[in-house]
């Protein structure tokens, strides 16, 4: 039988760690409802765009943009793999390391040049421990991605993709569908003629002359700012699912723990009243044989 004060000393660590999960939990579950505010708005706001670009192909205008035209001959890529800066989240940081992974081996065979660049010290970690180099690394993300600091990456890979120095942008991240779903994916980006039904193309001729726009000063101005407007949303959105989709598995992670301290602890307590009632019987029956030795003599 265990001893009953070790049992004890082990049930009130437990109880403490327990007291950490359950904290983490209901921080998580109050970081988890505003993250999941914002990406429901951009969700929205994201497919609202899309929608006007749809909107300018059907027009009856010839819609071309370079972030619009496919590469035949596409030779260099950029893989941008998001994670998490901290752990204790499940599987959440995994399942993005290995759809990124695969995705890296599949584009290295393919493309003649591949940049890798990271968001997240889990990921930057895994690639080093991979020994697989990291072109670039952020480290400034938390679960309330601005705006601002995306675009600043938005705009390189806009630059570099205009001016030929990419052809292909990928993001590893995970996808947020519902507070119950989401998916570790890896998207392309770039080039935007993955958007349905941007080019125009099997629609008739009434459909494409009935749009509900007036265009001013021209179509072709507005689409000049709609479609870099409208990567840089996309790419937006992925950082917001990737800190929608940290929260719920931390908070489903710290929830798991808690359940699992309050077993244990259950577990803990039925050994400890058995070992604590086993050893004030051996003290009882001392008591007695001590007694039953005196009346002898």
């Amino acid at each position: 039988m265990a001893n009953a004060r070790a049992l004890d000393k082990r049930r009130k660590s437990i109880r403490n760690i327990r007291k950490i999960t359950r904290t983490m939990e209901l921080i998580a579950t109050a970081r988890f409802k505003k993250a999941m505010d914002r990406a429901s708005a951009a969700t929205s706001y994201t497919n609202r765009i899309s929608q006007l670009v749809k909107d300018l192909a059907q027009s009856g205008l010839k819609v071309s943009h370079p972030l619009l035209e496919e590469r035949s001959e596409a030779s260099k890529s950029v893989l941008l793999v998001l994670t998490a800066n901290r752990g204790l989240c499940g599987g959440y940081n995994s399942s993005v390391i290995r759809a990124g992974m695969s995705r890296h081996q599949e584009l290295s065979a393919e493309m003649d040049s591949l940049r890798l660049e990271v968001s997240g010290k889990r990921g930057v970690s895994a690639m080093k421990f991979r020994e697989i180099p990291v072109d670039e690394s952020f480290t400034h993300f938390e679960d309330q991605p601005k705006f601002d600091e995306v675009e600043v990456i938005a705009n390189r890979y806009l630059e570099d993709y205009t001016s030929g120095k990419i052809d292909r942008v990928d993001v590893a991240y995970t996808q947020f569908i519902s507070s119950s779903r989401q998916i570790a994916t890896v998207e392309t980006i770039l080039p935007l003629s993955s958007l349905e039904g941007v080019d125009g193309e099997g629609e008739s001729e009434e459909n494409r002359s009935a749009s509900m726009y007036e265009f001013f000063p021209s179509a072709e101005s507005i689409l000049e700012e709609v479609v870099p407007t409208s990567f840089k949303v996309k790419l937006f959105k992925c950082f917001l699912d990737a800190a929608v989709s940290e929260q719920i598995a931390r908070m489903i992670a710290m929830k798991s723990a808690t359940e699992n301290a309050n077993d244990i602890i259950k577990q803990l307590s039925m050994t400890y009243n058995r070992a604590r009632q086993s050893q004030i019987t051996g003290e009882i029956m001392e008591v007695i044989g001590g007694a039953q030795a005196l009346e002898g003599k």
